[in-house]
């Protein structure tokens, strides 16, 4: 017996309650903004500048003693967070210490450094430090602009293929669900506060081509019922589709969910802030492959049979006129 996870056959309306989902995702869209604007995003040293130091004792991490102990080195704000993982050895406590860009354009001295771990030893004479991370301001800076063009070439790139790939209405629709996916992502590492660095950046653009995937297998169906149905309305043909699509669209995402869920839980926290955005994305990306894509290509209007050129304004199936 096969497992089903949605009916065969399903005929649901997807746009009944659109006055519901399209402004609660507006309203989202307008938290996670006001979010980054008041609140802002917890950079890492990735784009921040400075040094992150992971520290390593079998005597319980006590965050007092251990700012105490580097408070008199003149290093100014440092931040020190204990890091919690199940897969962690009774025995194996592990601490973040964080020490901002210093003056200049460089990271923490190498003896400066030297400094800092002998005074965590006094915590703990056998304390290890099996990494180390420094980065110095101008290189975060730029990094911050390559993240932010990557991005923005990664949309622009599927706003270029979708509009070749099928029609300008399509290509608006993905654009517009890329857009609300990466603007909640941002949102929620706002509200929450977890680290970002360039494994989100990763993530953000990877969630980019899982949501793509999922807004072009609908539209492929949309095209083939459009050429199919010629008297049919188009928003019944885009509830055709996404239900016919429907099956497929569950599946691909329970399965790669079971698999970012492991990973969040297996995976250690070195990559937890990624498989979070993951997970996240795919959530927020199967929705709007169908409540923001389908809905804008639906206010839009398409052509409704690509066998002919002539006349495309006539062949234009308006809202308004369902």
């Amino acid at each position: 017996m096969r497992l089903k996870l949605v009916p065969a056959e399903t005929n649901w309306d997807f746009f009944k309650y659109t006055k519901y989902t399209l402004w609660g995702s507006i309203g989202a869209m307008v938290l996670s903004i006001l979010l980054l604007l008041v609140v802002g995003l917890n950079f890492g040293i990735d784009f921040q500048g400075g040094t992150v130091i992971r520290t390593q004792s079998k005597e319980a991490v006590d965050i007092g003693e251990y700012r105490d102990s580097v408070s008199g080195l003149g290093l100014g704000d440092i931040s020190i967070t204990e890091v919690f993982d199940p897969t962690f050895d009774e025995d194996q406590n592990v601490a973040l210490v964080r020490i901002k860009v210093q003056s200049g354009d460089e990271a923490v001295t190498k003896e400066t450094l030297e400094l800092v771990q002998e005074s965590l030893r006094e915590v703990d004479p056998d304390m290890q430090f099996p990494l180390i991370e420094s980065v110095g301001p101008k290189v975060s800076g730029e990094l911050i602009q390559k993240a932010v063009l990557a991005v923005l070439a990664a949309i622009f790139s599927v706003l270029v293929y979708i509009w070749f790939r099928f029609e300008w209405q399509f290509s608006l629709g993905a654009v517009a669900a890329l857009v609300h996916d990466v603007i909640l992502t941002l949102g929620i590492f706002s509200i929450f506060q977890i680290k970002f660095d360039l494994a989100i950046i990763a993530a953000l653009l990877t969630i980019v081509g899982y949501s793509l995937n999922d807004t072009v297998v609908v539209f492929d169906r949309v095209r083939e019922n459009l050429r199919k149905f010629k008297k049919k309305k188009l928003l019944d043909v885009m509830n055709l589709s996404i239900n016919g699509t429907l099956s497929r669209t569950v599946m691909t995402s329970v399965t790669t969910l079971l698999a970012l869920i492991t990973l969040i839980i297996f995976g250690g926290d070195v990559i937890r802030g990624f498989v979070f955005a993951m997970t996240w994305g795919v959530i927020v990306g199967t929705y709007s492959s169908v409540f923001i894509a389908g809905f804008v290509l639906v206010k839009l209007g398409v052509k409704r049979d690509w066998s002919k050129t002539e006349d495309v304004e006539a062949t234009q199936f308006k809202s308004k006129n369902r």
